[in-house]
C-alpha cells in the first residue's frame, strides 16, 4: 500500500489547496509565521517545499515542516506526515508509525485519513487486520462523501457477514470526532509504552496476563479477532506476576488445570504476540518442553520452559497436550546477568508461572472462580490445541 512520493505530493497540494487561495502572504511571510509555531503556516510552506512553489522544491523540508504542523494536531498534516512514513522516500517505511499518524487525523474526521485507516484495517498493514474496523472507518468516509470509501465499502460489505456489518455500523454510529489536547504529552491515554499477550479464561471476558504487563498502564486495550476492546485491570498479585482484566464481550476461555499434572520433558506450547511493531500483529506460535519443575534457583513457582519465547510472549498461556493452561509465560534468564556470573550466554533458558498460583489467585474473585472451564481430560490433537489457544489468546496494549 506504499504510495508513490508524487501521488504523496498530489494529496498534499490537494489537501492545501484552500490555503493557498485563502492567503496572499509571500513564502517569507509564511516562513515567520511558521516559525513562530503557526501550524496552518507549517503545513503550507510544507507544501510549497513539495510542490517547488515559490521556494527549491526540498522534500526533507516538506517532511520538517509536515512534522512541526503534524505536532500541532493539524489534521491534513497528520495524514500527510503518515504518508511519508508509507512512502519510504525521505523517512523509513514504517507502516505502524504511519498508521499512527493517520489514525490522528482520521479521529479528528479528515474523510480521506479515515479511507486510508479502512485500508490499512483490510490488509493489516501497520495493524492487526480487522474486516469490521475496515468497514467502519469505510462507512464514516463515505458519509463525507469520498467516493473511493463509497466503492471499497461497496466491496468489502460484499465479503463480510451482516453481523460484521452491523458491528460495524454500531461502531460508527458511536464514532465522536476529536482533537488531542497535548500530542507530545508522555502521560497520554494514546500513547503507546508496553505489549504483552494475555488469554481468556471465561466466555464473558475476564483474562489473565502478567503484573509486570500492565503495573503502569492508564488504559488497556485489547486486540481481538474481533477487533479492538478496551480492558480493565480487575486484581493484581504482584508477588507471582498475575493479573485478572476483564473485557466486554463474548470470547473463547481456556481450562486451567493444577501445574502438579505436569511433567519433565512434558510438551507445551504458547501462542503470543513478540514484539508486534517488528514481526507483525499475526499470533506467533512456540512449541518446546518442561525443562524443568522449578526455576532460577529451584524456586518452586516457576516452570523452565525450552519454549521460545522473546519481548510480547509475556503473559501469554502455556498449554499442555490436553490444551489446558499449567503455566504463564513470565520471564526469560537476563543474559548480562548469566554472562555475568558464567561466562557464557544462556541459550533458551525462560521461565512460566505455574498454574497453581493462578487458581489461588482467582480463589479470591469467586465469581470468576466459579465460571472456570472444566479442565481437559481426552487426548487432543495438537492442531486442536493450537486452535484454542489462538482463539483465547489477545494483544495487550497498554497506554
Amino acid at each position: 500500500m506504499k504510495a508513490t512520493f508524487f501521488g504523496l505530493l498530489a494529496v498534499l497540494l490537494l489537501a492545501a489547496a484552500p490555503l493557498f487561495a485563502q492567503t496572499n502572504q509571500t513564502v517569507q511571510e509564511l516562513k515567520a509565521n511558521a516559525e513562530k509555531g503557526d501550524a496552518q503556516a507549517q503545513f503550507t510552506l510544507s507544501c510549497c517545499y513539495a510542490s517547488g512553489q515559490g521556494v527549491a522544491k526540498d522534500e526533507v523540508e516538506a517532511m520538517k515542516w509536515t512534522r512541526k504542523a503534524a505536532e500541532q494536531n493539524f489534521p491534513q498534516a497528520q495524514f500527510a506526515l503518515g504518508l511519508f512514513y508509507e512512502n519510504g522516500k525521505v523517512l523509513d517505511t514504517n507502516y505502524v508509525e504511519a498508521v499512527k499518524w493517520i489514525r490522528k487525523a482520521a479521529e479528528q474526521g479528515l474523510a480521506i485519513a479515515q479511507f486510508h485507516m479502512s485500508l490499512h484495517y483490510f490488509v493489516g498493514e501497520g495493524v492487526p487486520q480487522s474486516f469490521v474496523e475496515a468497514c467502519k472507518w469505510d462507512i464514516l468516509a463515505s458519509a463525507q462523501g469520498n467516493d473511493d470509501a463509497v466503492k471499497h465499502l461497496s466491496t468489502l460489505e460484499s465479503l463480510i457477514t451482516s453481523e460484521q456489518i452491523s458491528k460495524a455500523q454500531e461502531l460508527a454510529s458511536e464514532f465522536k470526532p476529536h482533537k488531542e489536547s497535548d500530542s507530545g504529552n508522555s502521560t497520554s491515554p494514546e500513547n503507546l509504552t508496553f505489549s504483552g499477550t494475555g488469554f481468556f479464561i471465561t466466555d464473558d471476558g475476564y483474562l489473565i496476563s502478567n503484573y509486570h504487563v500492565v503495573k503502569d498502564a492508564i488504559k488497556v486495550r485489547l486486540v481481538t479477532s474481533a477487533g479492538t476492546v478496551d480492558a480493565k485491570v480487575i486484581q493484581v498479585d504482584a508477588a507471582n506476576d498475575l493479573a485478572l482484566l476483564k473485557a466486554d464481550g463474548k470470547f473463547s476461555p481456556l481450562p486451567i488445570a493444577a501445574s502438579r499434572s505436569a511433567h519433565l520433558g512434558g510438551t507445551v506450547a504458547t501462542i503470543g504476540f513478540p514484539d508486534p511493531s517488528l514481526q507483525g500483529f499475526s499470533p506467533k506460535l512456540a512449541k518446546g518442553e518442561i525443562a524443568s519443575l522449578s526455576g532460577a534457583g529451584d524456586d518452586p513457582r516457576y516452570f523452565q520452559i525450552s519454549v521460545p519465547v522473546q519481548p510480547g510472549n509475556s503473559g501469554g498461556a502455556l498449554v499442555d497436550e490436553h490444551g489446558n493452561v499449567i503455566g504463564i509465560v513470565s520471564a526469560k534468564l537476563d543474559a548480562s546477568v548469566a554472562l555475568a556470573a558464567s561466562g557464557a550466554l544462556p541459550e533458551n533458558v525462560n521461565y512460566a508461572v505455574k498454574s497453581s498460583l493462578l487458581l489461588s489467585f482467582l480463589e479470591s474473585v469467586p465469581e470468576v472462580s466459579a465460571r472456570l472451564k472444566t479442565p481437559n481430560t481426552a487426548d487432543e490433537k495438537f492442531s486442536d490445541v493450537v486452535k484454542s489457544a489462538q482463539d483465547a489468546a489477545v494483544l495487550v496494549l497498554v497506554y
